[in-house]
């Protein structure tokens, strides 16, 4: 049965197998004061095409090459922890890096970071009509 997801919040879904719902709302940007950008605060989001492929979340959009983030990885590292704010909740996250960084930058024109939930942060409550 396919399921519908979306890997990154506030981005277009994306439509796999069973497996893709794991990854629901796994990653998010966030502005330099770690606040979330959905899709009224980075209009690009809309435009990414996001895949589940060979174990990444691979994104592309136009004129911009392909980025592959690792879908599952071992969180054991603190230097890259940090916290996010969601709607005014505080999030548990881990930042996945300057390439990704500097990728979203570029395309949504704005300082922004990849954030993925960290794993043993407790469920993120999405503002519904915001996030879809």
């Amino acid at each position: 049965m396919t399921q519908t997801a979306q890997p990154i919040a506030g981005a277009r879904p994306v439509a796999d197998d069973d497996r893709a719902r794991a990854y629901d709302g796994r990653w998010l940007l966030v502005d330099p004061g770690n606040a979330w950008l959905d899709a009224d605060r980075a209009p690009g989001l809309a435009e990414l095409d996001l895949s589940l492929r060979f174990g990444y979340l691979v994104v592309r959009a136009p004129g911009m090459l392909r980025l592959d983030i690792p879908l599952d990885v071992i969180e054991d590292d603190a230097s890259v922890e940090c916290q996010a704010l969601v709607d005014g909740q505080a999030v548990r996250a881990v930042d996945e890096g300057d390439l990704a960084a500097a990728w979203f930058t570029q395309w949504l024109g704005q300082p922004c970071r990849l954030l993925k939930v960290h794993p043993e942060a407790p469920a993120v409550q999405w503002p519904g009509a915001a996030r879809r």
